[in-house]
């Protein structure tokens, strides 16, 4: 059976199961918590994460905002600059785990936005990704540190959707490495 059919160990392939669980153990030992926003991965990133049991510890949960409008309703992204450049955009991107963070009242928040195909979209090719990851300072006198990845990703709809997933853990993981030491 072909990973991720029903009655297997979870729906993210295994790099990504094995990245999810090192997230929130670093997670967890830190006292930190983590809110994922996802667009072309439709909930794959959250998936990942709930696979890991214990994950309730640490993961406040989730938002796929798929549509560009939801964008805007629910995580806050500036509806202007989603009219001027479109959902594909890094900081979309930026404002999107801001947003999911803020909004679930998590200290980390991480999101993806991209076009995973067959086609292009609003001009961007397919494979074209957005991945971003943002922690809440921890003085008043620090801001908040979001960092964006554009990454370029061949493959099916199917590949670019879990390479995005693995791709979004493993920022996810290195941040959280430089941030909790």
């Amino acid at each position: 059976m072909p990973d991720g059919v029903a009655g297997q160990a979870g729906v993210a392939g295994q790099n990504a199961r094995e990245l999810a669980a090192e997230v929130l153990g670093v997670l967890s030992q830190a006292g930190q918590t983590l809110a994922v926003a996802e667009s072309l991965t439709g909930g794959l990133v959250a998936a990942a994460l709930t696979d890991v049991p214990g994950s309730s510890l640490v993961f406040r949960g989730g938002i796929v905002a798929y549509a560009t409008e939801l964008k805007a309703e629910l995580l806050g992204v500036d509806a202007a600059m989603l009219a001027a450049h479109g959902p594909v955009y890094a900081p979309v991107a930026a404002a999107m785990a801001e947003g999911v963070r803020d909004k679930l009242g998590a200290t980390v928040g991480a999101a993806t936005t991209g076009v995973a195909g067959p086609g292009p979209q609003d001009g961007q090719p397919a494979g074209t990704v957005h991945i971003a990851v943002s922690v809440r300072s921890g003085g008043a006198d620090e801001g908040d540190k979001t960092v964006v990845r554009t990454i370029a990703l061949a493959g099916d709809r199917d590949q670019v959707r879990r390479l995005t997933v693995e791709r979004v853990l493993g920022l996810l993981l290195g941040r959280l490495r430089e941030e909790c030491p």
